[in-house]
Parts: C-alpha cells; structure tokens; sequence
C-alpha cells in the first residue's frame, strides 16, 4: 500500500490511542489513590515507579525494530493494554487492591512505551517526509486531546460514578472499564484503518549479537557527544521542581483543608487539572513553538527558563490563603501550566538538537530515557518531603528548587540558528 494513504484516517485515532493509557497510568492512578485513602507518601514513590518502563525503553526498541512489523505490534499493543485495564477494574474492589492494581499498571506501563515504539516507527513507515512534517501538528494535538479525556473526563465520570453507586471502588472499576472498551474499539478500529506500507517488514534477524553491537556503537556514539556531561545534568535536573509539583500538586488540590489542601471533588479535579490546566499548557506549547521558530532557541531560552519556573509560586500563594472559589484556582493552575508548556519547549528542542548527527531518532530516544529519570527520582520523595514539611513550606522548598533549573540551563551550548524556520 502506498505512503500516506488515508492519513487522516488513522493519525489522529492512533495518537490518542498513545496519550490515553500513558496518562490513565501516570496521573489518574495518583487521582485514584488518593481518593481511595493512600498516603501521599506511598503514592508519589509507587506511582512513580511506573515510569520505569519509558526510563529504560530504549533498550528494548531494537527488538520492536527487528521482530514482526509495526502494525503488529501496535495492534497487539492495544488489546493488551485493554486487557491490563480490565484487570486493573477487577482488582479495584479486592482487599489486596493496591498491589494488584500496581503490577497491573507497571505491567500496562510497559505495554505503553512500547506501543509508543511500534507506532512512531509506523509513523515513519506509513507517510512520506513532507507528510510527517505536516501531520506533526496533528499526531500532537490528538495527544493532547487524550491528555484532556483521561485527566480531565475520566476523572469527571469517576465522579460521576462515584455518586450513582455510592462507592469509590465500584466507582474507578467503571472508570477503567470504560477505558479499556475504549481500547478494545480502538483496536478493532485499527484493525481495519492502518495501511500495510510494503516496508513494514519483519526484518531477518542474522544474528543477536549484530544487533548488540549496533545498539553498542549507539550508545557510544551519544555518551561521546561533545557537551555530553552538561547536557545529562540539564535532561535529569531542568525539571527537578516539576518533577515533584506534578505529583504533589493534584494531591493538594484534593486533600482536606485540615491536611492544608483545597478539599476539591473529583469533578472539579477533573475540570481544573484535566480540562483548564490541559489548555494552558497546550496554549503555551504553541507559543513556545511560534516564538523559536522567529528567533531561534538561543534567543529565547532564559525566558522559557523564567516561565517554567517562576509559576510555580501560584502554588505557595494557593497554599497560604487555600481560595475556595473555583475561578481563582482554575486561573492559578491556567498560569501554572501555561508557563510550563511555554518553557517545556525549550526542554523538547533542545533534545531534538543534541540529537542531531549519526543517530538522531535513537540519540533522541536516549534523551528522553533521561527526561523520565528526571521525573521519576524526585517525584519519588516529593511525598515524603511534602509529609515531613507540610503543603505550605513544601511549595516554598519546590520554588527553591528553580535555582536548579537556572544554574543546569546556563551550563548548555545552542546555536543561534537552531529553531529559526
């Protein structure tokens, strides 16, 4: 079948298909939990975990790469991860539910990241280089509408849930059913829609030594990179104090006002966190790409440092006066996030620019094992700093933690002409 057939077709429906389980995995299952009674402390180290496999999913890429066609693999992918789902709703109401519930999400975690695999090497596969380029756009908006439908409507309909059966578990169980028919139509779907590019092939493995030695001569070929040193620092620390505010910030939003939060119900958790504050950061995603492709990344990257770090003080002010009105929390966090999207995207270029060279999609896949090991170390103790200090005094620590993002970015080399169009 040729490049490019019926793009439209499957681009759009094949990227939410990414961003819904990678978000019911890392961010309703910390709404959940806490809404079941967890501790803070045990759901910012357990749910942290869970982006393991996108840590390390670059050393199993090669495999996707060489066994069956991409097709295959994202199609699988998706059942199960429909099945994962259905486990995780069966193991709701259990006593022992918060184990099962955690193997069943790492093991969906690593269905995810490599469904992430199978289907950006499709993306390559099925459309030519200036359709990539076009659907870029796209393939990132529909991601984005994912974000919206699992942190902001499957949150509201667990709410919604929660009031028909009068109980939290049967309540999240019909949440996570819901998302795994889904899945399953998604699949089906798919089934039908994906093109078969004559090129997706299941490439004859000659010998599995050849390929550790290709992934060898990547991973030599990266951690030799001019600037490597710098730049590990600044992919692991320039989101250190995001790393613990994405998790402690919904669990302010939700605890009670003894506890020093803002006692929100999962509707409104669903609607600020998932719907506004999803906005914000898209709008500030724009931004950030319109104003580098002007100047340049060079230019344009100590405002982005300022924007993704200074924001953050919406949460101190949050938390010493705790509003209880729902358009200034829901102004608070559009501020927050729309920092953060407008200075993530100096984050993202730069990956794509240290990328650049002999193996630039590898080099990059490399890159954002460590991004997820950025997140994933901090936002590991940030509940138990938060328990030790407090709501109050742990936002003022995170907007301490901004000096670290200043100091790693000043360490970075950019031309200037990277980014201009």
């Amino acid at each position: 079948m040729p490049k490019n057939s019926n793009a439209w077709l499957w681009i759009p429906t094949l990227y939410f298909a990414s961003g819904l389980p990678y978000h019911a995995i890392t961010s309703i299952s910390d709404i959940m939990y806490k809404d079941m009674g967890i501790s803070n402390t045990s759901i910012a180290l357990y749910t942290s975990i869970l982006l393991i496999p996108w840590t390390i999913k670059p050393l199993w890429s090669p495999f996707v790469e060489m066994i069956g066609t991409r097709r295959k693999w994202t199609l699988y992918s998706q059942i199960a991860l429909a099945i994962c789902f259905t486990v995780i709703a069966i193991s709701i109401p259990s006593d022992n539910f918060l184990p099962l519930t955690l193997c069943a999400f790492m093991v969906g975690a690593f269905v995810s990241s490599t469904h992430d695999i199978a289907l950006d090497g499709f993306y390559i596969l099925g459309l030519t280089q200036e359709k990539q380029s076009f659907f870029s756009g796209i393939r990132n908006t529909f991601y984005r509408i994912a974000t919206v439908f699992s942190s902001g409507i499957l949150v509201m309909l667990a709410n919604r849930m929660g009031h028909y059966f009068g109980n939290k578990s049967l309540a999240w169980s019909a949440t996570f059913i819901t998302t795994a028919i889904i899945m399953v139509a998604l699949f089906l779907y798919h089934n039908k829609s994906l093109p078969k590019p004559h090129n997706d092939i299941s490439r004859e493995v000659k010998s599995i030594s050849g390929i550790f030695c290709s992934f060898g001569d990547i991973i030599r070929s990266y951690f030799t990179k001019p600037g490597i040193a710098s730049t590990i620092l600044f992919l692991l620390l320039f989101r250190f104090p995001e790393a613990q505010l994405g998790k402690i910030g919904k669990l302010f939003l939700m605890d009670n006002a003894e506890a020093g939060g803002l006692a929100l119900s999962l509707g409104d958790i669903g609607f600020v966190n998932g719907v506004v504050g999803i906005i914000g950061l898209i709008a500030g995603g724009i931004a950030g790409g319109i104003c580098i492709s002007k100047k340049g990344l060079k230019y344009w990257l100590w405002p982005m440092v300022v924007a993704i770090s200074l924001p953050d003080i919406v949460y101190v002010y949050m938390s010493m006066t705790l509003p209880d009105d729902i358009a200034i929390i829901s102004s608070c966090i559009f501020i927050e996030q729309l920092g953060y999207g407008f200075g993530f995207t100096a984050y993202t270029l730069y990956m794509i620019y240290f990328a650049q060279g002999k193996y630039p999609t590898a080099h990059f896949a490399i890159s954002t094992a460590f991004m997820s090991l950025g997140m994933m170390l901090p936002g590991m103790i940030s509940g138990k700093i938060q328990e030790w200090l407090g709501y109050e005094h742990f936002f003022i620590w995170v907007m301490l933690c901004t000096i670290i993002t200043f100091a790693v970015s000043s360490l970075i080399k950019i031309d200037t002409q990277f980014g201009k169009k």
